[in-house]
């Protein structure tokens, strides 16, 4: 059953997508075109194992959909305007203070 989920909460599971750089290039991977998981572990370099869990937590997410064609698998946004929004978050400007960055900034690959 597919619900509507409230905007803190697509909010919410979009910055959780996007907490991870593999899932962040996976979504700009799907944002040019739907693509066969085992395209998309080697257009990343990726085992598709690690793939698999990758695309896992996107389909929960509710950003991307498995679409079935003939006996294989193909994903894609579940919305077009998926892609726009990360157009617009990629080319936003962050303002960043060098001298603020988090202590765990290395070690949890943020900031």
């Amino acid at each position: 059953m597919v619900t509507l989920a409230s905007d803190v909460e697509v909010l919410a599971r979009f910055g959780r997508a996007l907490a991870d750089p593999i899932r962040c290039r996976l979504l700009l991977a799907l944002r040019q075109a739907p693509a066969h998981p085992s395209d998309l572990a080697d257009l990343l370099g990726i085992s598709r194992t690690r793939l698999s869990n990758h695309l896992a937590c996107l389909r929960d997410c509710g950003l991307v959909v498995a679409v079935p064609v003939g006996r294989r698998i193909r994903y894609e946004l579940a919305d077009a305007r998926l892609g726009h929004a990360l157009d617009d978050l990629r080319t936003a400007v962050v303002a960043v203070d060098a001298a603020r960055t988090c202590v765990d900034a290395a070690e949890k690959g943020c900031c």
